[in-house]
């Protein structure tokens, strides 16, 4: 019999993510550059913007964005738009929520939803930060800093 507990059930997951893209934004507001890998420090990726503690890396699901695209009268979405560090597929982030991950040898804890900010209506016009609400990815703090690269599995950290 497939279920169980619910513990057991949160804890399961039908296949690892994996990294699909990665994002820094060297100055705040300033242009994104794309990269294929990065070392991820204590206080975020390198050559991002700092930004210590819980909200050192941004993370957002490639599932996501046709869906923000649909809210906004199916307007192309560059993922780079978004803002976020990283992003990721086959894996559902807000169910990480609270729990360790590991890409490659990188650990990070995700604390929660992050929501858009304002520049999602300069980014998508009037309604931009409506269509991101609910679907703006995580954010996460380095417990483990390490090299991730595109195509790098996303899974729950098992030594918790």
């Amino acid at each position: 019999m497939i279920g169980g507990d619910l513990g057991a059930m949160m804890a399961r997951h039908a296949r690892p993510g994996r990294v699909d893209a990665i994002f820094i934004r060297p100055a705040r507001r300033g242009p994104i550059q794309a990269l294929t890998s990065v070392r991820i420090a204590s206080d975020g990726l390198n050559g991002d913007h700092a930004r210590a503690g819980k909200r050192a890396v941004t993370l957002i699901q490639s599932e996501h964005l046709p869906v923000i695209s649909a809210l906004l009268a199916n307007q192309e979405i560059d993922p780079g738009m978004l803002r976020r560090n990283i992003v990721v597929s086959g894996i559902n982030l807000l169910a990480l929520r609270a729990i360790r991950i590991q890409i490659d040898d990188c650990i990070l804890h995700i604390h929660g939803p992050c929501p858009p900010c304002s520049r999602m209506e300069e980014s998508f016009g009037p309604g931009g930060y409506s269509a991101v609400r609910g679907h703006g990815g995580v954010y996460a703090e380095v417990l483990v800093p390490g090299q991730i690269s595109i195509g790098s599995t996303i899974a729950r950290c098992m030594t918790e």
